[in-house]
C-alpha cells in the first residue's frame, strides 16, 4: 500500500478553502461525539456555513480540553472523509512518528530487558510526533468552507473561561494510571486549596486557549517556533529522554490516500490505510459475510459466537502482518482476498478451539510475531454536513493522559508504545511494527464510513476502546446494517472481544441464553481487557433522515442542527 505524499506544511499557512458550489443540501446535519461541549462547538461551525471538515477542527481542539485523558492537539488521529459532491472517499493518516534517534530497542533499559509498561509511558520515548492538528490542516486545506482561523474560537472561549470537569474525566483524575499521578497531571488537576479536582469544579486552562490562538494563526505553528521547541525540551527530560529534535517535528508530513474500501453484502466500507485498524476491520467484515449472521440476530448465541471466531482470526493477521506500508510489506490484498477469506471462514468450526494461527495470505512477509499493548484513550466522532459530506475520525494520546507530560496547555502522547517491546523473535526476525526511524505505529483506529452500490451515504461508525476497536466496529456494522437495529440500539448491543484464547466481554448485558449458548460452544466471557471501554459514535442515513447514536458507556451525545 503507498501513499500519497503530502504537500508541504507551509503551504497551510494562512490556507482557507476554494469556493465550491454547493450540491443539493440534506434537511439536516449532524454532529456526534464523546462530550455535548464538543458537539456544540462543531455544531457552531455547521451553523456558521462550515462544512463536516471545518466541524471537525473544532470538535477536535475541544476535545482535547474538556477530554483531555483520550485525545488532543498532542496526540495522532485517522480521519476518513465522504465527499457527497465526488462520491469519493479519502484517507487522512495523522498518526505520530518515530524519531529519527528511534532504535528497535527503544523501549529496553540500560539492563537489556524490556521496560515495563508504566516505565516506558512515562518515560521520554513513549511520545511520537504529534500529527492530528496537521492531518485537519491537510483536510480542512481541500474540503473547508470557512478560514482556518475561525475554527477554534469556541475551544479559546472554554479555555479562557473554563468547563465544568465531567463525571468520566473527574473519575479517571482520581484513578490508579500511572499518568495521573505524574506531576504534570497532579499540578493541572489540583485546585488552589489543594485538593484534587472533582465533578463539577471549574477548570480554565488560559495556555491552552493561546495554544489555539496560535495554531487557528499558522497551523504549523505546533510543530515549530516556540510550541516545537516546549515539546522538545519536554521530551528531553528523564526518566529516559526522548531524543526528539526540532528537525523530527519539521520533518512530519500527514498521508493522504484514497481510503481502503471493500464490498460487504449490497454495500461498500471504507477505512483508513494501513497502519490502522481498517485492515483488520475490512477482514472481520469478509469473513462475517461468509456466514449466516444477518440471517440471526443479537439474541442467538450462534451469532455471537461467529462473531467472535471471526474475530480471533481478523486479529491473529493484524497483529501479525499490519505495519507501517512505507517500512513493511503489509499484504493487504492478500488479507482481503475473496479466496484467502473464503479458505479462511472455513476454520469457524461448531465449537470454538484453540488460538487460531496467522494465515499465510498472497503477499505476506517473513515478520516475527507481535507483543504489542494498546491500552484504550482515546475518542471517535462522526460529522454529517448539509451538503452531504461525512467526517468520521478517531483520535488519541493513546493512554489516559498520554504520557502525563504537558506544555502549553496541552498533554502529550505515548503513542510509540503502540510498537512492539519484543523487536525480535529468537531466531532475529523482525516484527512487522518493530519501533524504527520516522516508522509509525501499527494502530487499531477504525473510523468507518459505508456507501451504498451508487457510492452514496449510508452509514459512519468509529470508537476509542485500543485493541477492540475493530471488534466494537464489527459490531455496531452488524447491528444496523445486518440487524436493522437503530443506531443507538446498535451501539448498546452487549461488547464482546475475541483475541487468541481469551474472550472478553459484558456479561451482565447477555441474556442468560445466550450466555449458556456460547458456553455450550467453548466460549466463556468474562470481563477485563477494555471489554467496557467502548465509546462507539455512529450516524446512519435511513429514509432521508439522519439517525445518530452515541456509546451510553461514556458522556457522548448525538445532535442535529441546519
Amino acid at each position: 500500500m503507498k501513499f500519497a505524499v503530502t504537500l508541504c506544511l507551509a503551504l497551510l499557512a494562512g490556507a482557507s478553502a476554494s469556493a465550491k458550489s454547493p450540491p443539493p443540501r440534506h434537511d439536516r446535519a449532524m454532529v456526534d461525539a464523546a462530550n455535548p461541549l464538543a458537539v456544540e462547538a462543531g455544531l457552531k461551525v455547521l451553523r456558521a456555513g462550515g462544512s463536516a471538515a471545518d466541524a471537525a477542527v473544532a470538535v477536535q481542539a475541544t476535545l482535547g480540553l474538556v477530554e483531555p485523558q483520550s485525545s488532543g492537539i498532542g496526540g495522532g488521529a485517522f480521519l476518513t472523509y465522504y465527499d457527497a459532491r465526488t462520491r469519493a472517499v479519502t484517507a487522512y493518516d495523522g498518526r505520530e512518528t518515530a524519531p529519527a534517534s528511534a532504535t528497535p530497542k527503544r523501549f529496553f533499559g540500560d539492563d537489556g530487558k524490556p521496560l515495563t509498561f508504566p516505565q516506558a509511558v512515562l518515560s521520554g520515548r513513549s511520545a511520537g510526533v504529534p500529527g492530528a492538528v496537521a492531518m485537519l490542516a491537510l483536510a480542512q486545506k481541500a474540503h473547508g468552507r470557512l478560514a482556518w482561523s475561525s475554527l477554534f474560537s469556541e475551544g479559546e472561549r472554554l479555555g479562557r473561561e473554563g468547563f465544568v470537569v465531567s463525571p468520566r474525566l473527574a473519575g479517571l483524575i482520581a484513578g490508579g494510571s500511572a499518568q495521573a499521578h505524574a506531576p504534570d497531571v497532579v499540578a493541572y488537576f489540583t485546585n488552589k486549596d489543594g485538593s484534587r479536582m472533582k465533578a463539577g469544579d471549574r477548570l480554565i486552562n488560559t495556555a491552552y486557549g493561546a495554544t489555539l490562538h496560535k495554531i487557528g494563526a499558522d497551523p504549523r505553528a505546533l510543530l515549530h517556533g516556540a510550541i516545537g521547541k516546549d515539546v522538545v525540551a519536554r521530551l528531553d527530560q528523564g526518566p529516559l529522554p526522548g531524543g526528539m529534535t526540532l528537525a523530527d517535528l519539521a520533518a512530519y508530513r500527514p498521508r493522504v490516500a484514497e481510503a481502503l474500501c471493500r464490498p460487504y453484502r449490497q454495500w461498500i466500507v471504507c477505512e483508513p490505510n494501513a497502519p490502522s485498524g481498517g485492515v483488520a476491520t475490512l477482514e472481520g467484515l469478509g469473513l462475517l459475510e461468509r456466514t449466516d449472521i444477518a440471517a440471526r440476530g443479537p439474541n442467538d448465541p450462534q451469532a455471537w459466537f461467529v462473531l467472535a471466531q471471526a474475530q480471533r482470526l481478523m486479529y491473529a493477521d493484524d497483529l501479525k502482518y499490519v505495519g507501517d506500508p512505507a517500512f513493511v510489506r503489509t499484504p493487504v490484498t492478500g488479507l482481503l482476498d475473496g479466496a484467502y477469506l473464503d479458505a479462511r471462514v472455513k476454520l469457524i468450526g461448531d465449537r470454538a478451539g484453540p488460538a487460531p494461527a496467522p494465515g499465510r495470505p498472497v503477499g505476506a512477509p517473513s515478520v516475527g510475531p507481535d507483543a504489542t499493548r494498546e491500552p484504550g484513550g482515546t475518542s471517535s466522532f462522526v460529522i454529517v454536513d448539509q451538503w452531504g459530506d461525512v467526517a468520521s475520525m478517531t483520535t488519541t494520546v493513546e493512554s489516559v493522559f498520554g504520557d502525563g507530560r504537558m506544555i502549553d496547555g496541552f498533554l502529550l502522547n505515548n503513542q510509540l508504545t503502540d510498537f512492539s517491546f519484543q523487536p525480535l523473535d529468537k531466531d532475529g526476525a523482525a516484527a512487522a511494527n518493530a519501533v524504527g526511524p520516522g516508522k509509525r505505529p501499527r494502530s487499531s483506529m477504525s473510523p468507518t464510513i459505508v456507501l451504498d452500490k451508487d457510492r452514496r451515504f449510508v452509514m459512519a461508525v468509529g470508537s476509542p476502546g485500543g485493541m477492540a476497536i475493530p471488534a466494537y466496529v464489527l459490531k455496531a456494522v452488524v447491528g444496523a446494517l445486518d440487524w436493522k437495529l437503530s443506531m443507538q440500539d446498535a451501539l448498546n448491543l452487549p461488547n464482546l472481544i475475541a483475541i487468541g484464547d481469551f474472550y472478553a466481554g459484558e456479561a451482565d448485558k447477555f441474556s442468560p441464553e445466550v450466555l449458556k449458548g456460547l458456553a455450550d460452544r467453548g466460549v466463556i466471557v468474562r470481563g477485563g481487557m477494555g471489554a467496557e471501554g467502548s465509546g462507539l459514535h455512529g450516524v446512519i442515513l435511513r429514509d432521508g433522515r439522519l439517525d445518530g447514536g452515541a456509546d451510553t458507556r461514556r458522556e457522548g451525545v448525538a445532535r442535529t442542527c441546519c
